[in-house]
């Protein structure tokens, strides 16, 4: 079998360069799609770049080498060389390239590639490519494709490298859309796609072989969902169905009513409980929503069965306070509850495993520690995923593995936009809790130029004398040579020593230790601390219901999700909350669109939508971990019609 060693040029340190690509076999090489393409396949001549004037224009075509000489002082001379076309002369000014003397003699005829433009009177080019004279050029008449680069590899590298792939390999691809569906849409053969996304024979193949890529893209991907789909239903669940007592009784004991969507949710995750195959669900909602409680309520009526429940949450802190939240509302109900993570070592941790091996604990919340493989469930039947986004699917499958057939549900506060929710998750559950808890009240947003911070100091001021708490968000932990942006570090000492002196302020970043991290963090939670200077480690955090300002500096660095679970971190109870973006002069378009969004609107669902637009599937809502939206050449926007017309196929097929 035919591997990358085998390939003409490729030694250890190439394979070194293209593993640092991703890169590891031919079938990476060959799915290594260009992103953009150089046309060769038409003469542009010298003539018409003359037509242009200073205007930049690419010229493409072939030509004699005229003349030589040198410009410049005499220990660091430029080569320029002048070539002929027939139609005009033209200067390639050879800037740390004077090794071309010896290649590019007079009289030689050459294939020339280049950015022109007139300069000093003549048409210029420092940027160019040429290939010496022959009837069967290697890169010239063609349309050649540009990949991204990275570490030392180089364009004319891949370019062979992926040729001899495609060789060895490529050509023997087969299909694998079917027969019928590629000719009922009229796609390429598989083999013909792959040569000509990456060396096309014309525009026209190009477009058809992208096309055909992208349906196969799809396919593979919506074939994989109901896949999984059908190998839940296969393997049936106990049919009991479960009590509702516990849950109600909970219910109406609360010091508040329930949101109609969080009674929605409850009775959508309850009738799944009584099908008879598991099932999964995503709780996606708002920062500060009530997804925690849905999600201890839900777990009652497994708990009244006598079956057992887990809760893991991606920090030990946030796991703490869901203990917490669960010990407060459980009273009184004899729910046994237990809570672990990596500190709980020794004889105690040995109590706890072995009195859940037998059965003993009813809903055991923890951090990753749930996850090790000496942690044994006597019969575990519910889960819930916290911030599931911060769980890989190898992760959740390690959870779902410590029972026969469970079922879960994952909470995310990253909404996905429902553009994506409605092509891609078709066949995934998906419950949205949209209402917020009565008495919520939006943060408003302020977007403040930077210079004027003293401004939102006397505001801060104006809180705190109130009892109220503080965050100061910043992009970096400590100073930096490469970017002059201001770090929690420094601007710990300059707040708590020069600007709020009367007032405890701590710092917490993410190469603190965990310990230190957290009892910062309760210290905060318990209002011992007023003002928490911190990176964007407090993105996810416990419930400060008394924080009710927030200062996040060269906001501009910072992606919309991050902004808006940022801002999530005040406005957690029924004061009014304030956040304040503090940017910099010279902003992107990006920029200036995401700080425009982030005042204009607190809803996350919206935020995610538009977050999209801005900067296309990316990681929103943990897709990446979870194996979705892993495309080469798909995009979730101009392909969703696509996705619809194969959804069909399927079904027809």
């Amino acid at each position: 079998m035919a591997t990358l060693e085998s390939l003409k040029g490729v030694g250890q340190a190439s394979l070194r360069e293209l593993k640092g690509a991703g890169i590891a076999t031919l079938d990476d090489l060959m799915g290594y799609f260009p992103r953009d393409y150089e046309f060769r396949d038409k003469i542009v001549q010298f003539k018409d770049g003359f037509t242009f004037g200073a205007q930049q224009v690419k010229i493409n075509t072939v030509c004699t080498v005229t003349g030589q000489e040198y410009f410049g002082q005499t220990f660091k001379q430029t080569l320029k060389i002048t070539v002929s076309d027939g139609t005009g002369y033209a200067s390639l000014i050879c800037f740390g390239r004077n090794f071309l003397a010896n290649t590019l003699k007079v009289g030689r005829k050459l294939f020339l590639s280049g950015v022109f433009q007139v300069r000093f009177g003549e048409l210029q080019s420092s940027n160019f490519d040429y290939e010496l004279y022959s009837e069967h050029p290697q890169f010239f008449g063609k349309i050649l494709p540009i990949y991204p680069l990275s570490g030392k590899l180089t364009q004319n590298f891949l370019r062979k490298s992926v040729m001899q792939a495609y060789t060895l390999q490529g050509q023997y691809e087969e299909n694998l859309i079917p027969e019928k569906l590629r000719q009922l849409n009229g796609l390429m053969e598989r083999r013909d796609a792959i040569r000509n996304i990456h060396f096309p024979e014309s525009k026209e193949k190009l477009e058809d072989a992208i096309r055909t890529l992208k349906y196969e893209e799809i396919l593979l991907f919506e074939q994989n969902i109901k896949e999984a789909v059908k190998k839940r239903k296969v393997v049936k669940k106990r049919t009991v169905r479960l009590p509702r007592e516990l849950q109600r009784k909970v219910a109406s004991s609360l010091p508040f009513q329930l949101t109609d969507d969080q009674i929605e949710v409850i009775d959508q995750i309850y009738a799944d409980s009584n099908l008879d195959e598991s099932i999964s669900r995503i709780i996606q909602g708002d920062v500060g929503c009530g997804k925690t409680l849905i999600g201890f309520l839900s777990a009652l009526p497994y708990i009244e069965a006598g079956m057992q429940t887990a809760f893991i949450a991606p920090t030990e802190l946030l796991a703490e306070q869901h203990v917490k939240t669960a010990s407060r509302i459980f009273e009184g109900t004899g729910v046994r509850l237990a809570f672990l993570s990596g500190k709980l070592t020794g004889k105690k941790r040995e109590l706890l495993l072995e009195a859940l091996a037998k059965g003993e604990i009813d809903l055991l919340i923890g951090t990753h520690a749930v996850l090790s493989s000496n942690v044994v469930f006597k019969d575990l039947e519910f889960a819930i995923i916290d911030e599931q986004q911060r769980f890989g699917v190898i992760q959740r499958s390690a959870l779902l593995e410590k029972g026969k057939q469970i079922d879960y549900i994952m909470m995310s506060a990253t909404p996905i936009p429902r553009s994506l929710e409605m092509a891609f998750f078709g066949e995934l559950k998906i419950s949205t809790v949209r209402t917020m808890p009565p008495g919520r009240k939006p943060v408003i947003t302020y977007t403040v130029k930077e210079g004027n911070e003293e401004k939102i100091y006397t505001w801060v001021r104006k809180e705190l004398a109130m009892g109220h708490q503080a965050y100061f968000v910043y992009p970096l932990i400590d100073e930096s040579e490469k970017m002059n942006l201001k770090n929690a570090s420094q601007m710990h000492e300059m707040l708590s020593k020069e600007i709020f002196p009367e007032y405890k302020c701590a710092l917490i970043h993410s190469k603190m230790k965990e310990e230190d991290k957290e009892r910062i963090m309760t210290d905060f939670a318990a209002g011992q601390i007023q003002i928490l200077i911190a990176t964007s480690v407090v993105e996810v955090g416990v419930d400060v219901k008394t924080a009710t300002c927030m200062e996040i500096e060269h906001a501009e660095r910072f992606g919309l999700s991050s902004l808006h679970q940022l801002r999530g971190r005040v406005g957690r109870s029924e004061l009014q909350a304030y956040t304040f973006l503090v940017f910099s002069n010279e902003l992107t378009d990006h920029a200036k669109e995401r700080l425009r969004i982030m005042k204009e609107t607190n809803d996350g669902f919206e935020i995610a939508e538009r977050d999209l637009k801005l900067r296309g599937p990316g990681d929103i809502a943990g897709v990446d971990q979870s194996g979705f939206m892993n495309f080469r050449l798909a995009d979730i926007f101009e392909d969703i019609d696509l996705v619809k017309r194969i959804r069909k196929d399927l079904e027809n097929l």
